[in-house]
């Protein structure tokens, strides 16, 4: 006798658990160890009404005979709060079984919009957000089983029941393309195609033919599909009165119906008609590549008139990878990019940069004493080979461009970039990569200021499905992505995007309608438009200047990130960070979700000098250093009076002949307050910037701090409005 299989320590979720097929999945599961969610909306098989019975029944079931069960009363369309359940009880996921379902059975000619529409939803979009909300967990366990739902109606159609077919073969599809993608992370996901008494089947099936066909005569077949030792993956399987069959795709030889250089008539279909049908020594696809090389062969065929090589899909590939290789060192026509404080500006909006952090006021004020344009501008200087389509006129790069993604940016700065001007941009395809599901471009970019290389970025760009032609795989010009440190993130920065992100970045450049038109979103596959991976990108950036550079874009160097998956307008940023020297390392998550948005990154920051007055050439010691010096021995006396009144830190930049000469602080905040010369340790409530000489016409009172700040003689960012207390330090305590 065979030792019993056995899910001790495996959580499962059974959605449409509360009776007939997904009950007994349930009951065999926690017979059998495992600790099972038990969901049903409670609602009947019309998908009308909801309650608790329905799933608190086999939940009590279960528990009764010793198992481990808790309930879930959701919608399958709430795939992640299903998987939260599981979560909260259990600490894991491990099988999904997509059960749930309902019929609104009418004859094509009278399906109504919604019932189309509320089939569609319960079947293939519950079976795809639950689905969905316990993959990640899954690739991360590197474990996971899945069953999906069809039907004999989706697999052969059956009268009345139009949407019900329809959604039923999409589960098939779905199913098909996530054991591809779920193979490298042991993840597993089977079809079965069910014939069983259930609440669907009750008005319709006679009650002996309900006996003969017990849901308990399926279920084996699910706990076998999902136990740890089945490495059955992408199939598909018809089950019902105890008897089992697995289903294939069978392809006739065909028949070639075009000559070389000659039109192809409905005639010559007709005429080789019956060998197209004729299914002797037909041949028997399991992938795409089997569709898909069939066709290079004919290709092949057809351009050498019958005269059949060897291999003709060795050929077909070699002409592929000589085409994708004549396509590197292609050089885009040079452009230009012009630029002034507007788009700068308008950038760091588009990025986050807020009035709200008065660090980022240098970013967003062309004004400011240290106006300065975000670095990671630097990739809006570039883009413009990429959002232009011009390597669609790439000789030899031939990809479907419907399926092109941004997969990772590198940006390099070999100086700050400046707040305004013209960049000459010169654009090459560096290599091109086959990555086997799909092909990687990588397209270098120059932007120089005359002669000068002021930054270098790359754009690595994947075509999805036009891979396994034979190329190389690696490449030693590729800016790799690093993976993460093991240890807790040394900071996280958050961030809320604005519902108008999206609308607001793009007037960098980037008109793609993806991000602003929910028509062309839902195209796409998207419940609504998506932010820019670019914008998720400047984001991060920013966090990182901010928390680990003072925001001093002098200091950035490098950038490297790898887009993981999209971002709603709205949703929360929460940037993970990990320093390691000067490489700040870090990920990019959607808070609300969880969700990996920016993966395996990294700045690289210029080491920070450290801070030191310079002594001016001519003029000797700056009168404000005396100044300083005095107001700090005065505070001995008076400090604790003026912290309550002033409450506030100032820094100071004193300037000689336009040059910063020196920085002093003024902590009137903390204890009894001080001054020292250097920057604030922490953050400075105001920054004002003055000349030596303004500096002392405002202690001696002969010039207004406000009329010195109107007339741009003293610059202040932070809350300006602090300055008004100046009076009090300069005049009524310094008395100079």
């Amino acid at each position: 006798m065979a030792s019993q299989l056995r899910f001790d320590g495996r959580v499962v979720l059974v959605t449409g658990a509360g009776g007939g097929l997904g009950r007994a999945y349930a009951l065999a599961f926690a017979e059998r160890g495992a600790s099972v969610v038990v969901n049903d909306l409670g609602g009947d098989f019309k998908g009308v009404g909801k309650g608790s019975q329905a799933a608190d029944r086999v939940v009590e079931e279960i528990r009764r005979k010793g198992g481990k069960a808790v309930p879930n009363y959701d919608s399958v369309e709430h795939g992640e709060k299903l998987v939260k359940t599981a979560l909260d009880a259990f600490g894991r996921i491990d099988v999904v079984v997509n059960n749930a379902g309902i019929l609104r059975d009418r004859s094509f000619a009278r399906i109504s919009d919604e019932d189309w529409d509320i089939i569609h939803r319960v079947h293939l979009r519950g079976s795809f957000q639950v689905t969905r909300a316990a993959w990640e967990h899954m690739k991360k366990q590197r474990y996971g089983r899945i069953i999906m739902t069809s039907s004999a109606s989706g697999i052969y159609g059956n009268f009345g029941q139009a949407n019900y077919s329809a959604a039923k073969l999409g589960i098939l599809g779905l199913a098909n393309t996530l054991s591809l993608e779920g193979k490298k992370s042991n993840i597993h996901c089977n079809t079965i195609a069910p014939s069983a008494g259930s609440r669907m089947t009750q008005t319709v099936m006679p009650e002996d033919l309900m006996e003969a066909l017990k849901p308990e005569y399926v279920a084996p077949l699910v706990l076998w599909l999902c136990h740890e030792t089945c490495e059955e993956n992408g199939s598909l399987f018809e089950v019902g009165a105890g008897w089992i069959g697995k289903l294939r795709w069978e392809r006739s030889l065909g028949a070639i119906v075009r000559k070389k250089n000659q039109p192809m008539t409905p005639e010559a279909v007709k005429a080789n008609w019956d060998k197209i049908c004729d299914f002797h020594n037909a041949s028997k696809p399991l992938r795409i590549q089997d569709s898909t090389g069939s066709i290079i062969e004919v290709l092949s065929k057809v351009d050498s008139e019958g005269g059949v090589s060897a291999n003709h899909t060795s050929q077909a590939a070699s002409a592929a990878t000589a085409g994708f290789a004549g396509a590197v060192g292609h050089k885009f026509p040079s452009f230009s990019a012009t630029y002034s404080k507007l788009e700068t500006i308008m950038y760091a909006l588009g990025v986050g940069a807020s009035v709200k952090d008065p660090k980022d006021f240098k970013f967003i004020y062309e004004g400011s004493s240290d106006f300065s344009c975000l670095p990671t501008f630097g990739v809006i200087v570039a883009q413009k080979s990429m959002i232009n389509g011009e390597l669609a006129d790439v000789p030899g790069i031939s990809i479907n461009f419907a399926k092109v993604l941004h997969g990772e940016q590198y940006l390099e700065l070999y100086k700050p970039l400046p707040t305004s001007g013209t960049l000459r941009c010169e654009a090459v395809v560096a290599d091109i990569l086959d990555k086997g599901s799909g092909v990687l471009i990588l397209v270098d970019v120059y932007s120089y200021s005359g002669k000068e290389l002021i930054c270098y970025n790359q754009f690595s760009i994947f075509a999805v499905g036009s891979g396994g032609f034979g190329g190389k795989r690696t490449s030693n010009k590729v800016k790799v992505a690093v993976a993460l440190p093991k240890r807790p993130p040394d900071s996280v920065l958050t961030d809320t995007t604005s519902l108008n992100q999206a609308a607001l970045y793009r007037l960098s450049g980037d008109w793609n309608p993806l991000h602003i038109d929910p028509n062309i979103a839902s195209l796409a596959g998207f419940d609504k438009p998506i932010l820019h991976g670019l914008c998720t990108f400047g984001f991060s950036a920013r966090h990182v200047l901010r928390q680990f550079a003072d925001n001093d874009a002098s200091r950035f160097k490098a950038i490297k990130a790898r887009f993981a998956k999209p971002v709603y307008p709205g949703q929360t940023l929460q940037t993970e960070m990990w320093k390691q020297g000067n490489r700040i390392h870090f990920q990019t998550k959607v808070q609300e979700t969880g969700d990996i948005v920016i993966s395996n990154a990294y700045v690289d920051l210029v080491p920070a000098s450290a801070p030191s007055a310079r002594t001016p050439s001519a003029g000797g010691e700056l009168q404000s250093t005396l100044v300083f010096e005095e107001i700090g021995r005065r505070l001995k006396d008076v400090g604790r009076e003026v912290v309550k009144k002033v409450n506030a830190v100032f820094e100071w930049h004193i300037t000689k002949g336009g040059d910063t000469t020196a920085t002093w602080t003024m902590d009137l905040k903390n204890g009894s307050g001080r001054v020292y010369q250097g920057s604030a340790k922490g953050s400075a409530d105001t920054t004002i910037t003055i000349s030596d000489e303004d500096f002392m016409e405002v202690v001696l009172g002969k010039l207004d701090p406000q009329k010195a700040f109107f007339s741009g003689r003293l610059k202040a960012r932070g809350n300006i409005m602090l300055s008004q207390k100046l009076q009090m330090i300069l005049k009524d305590h310094a008395k100079l």
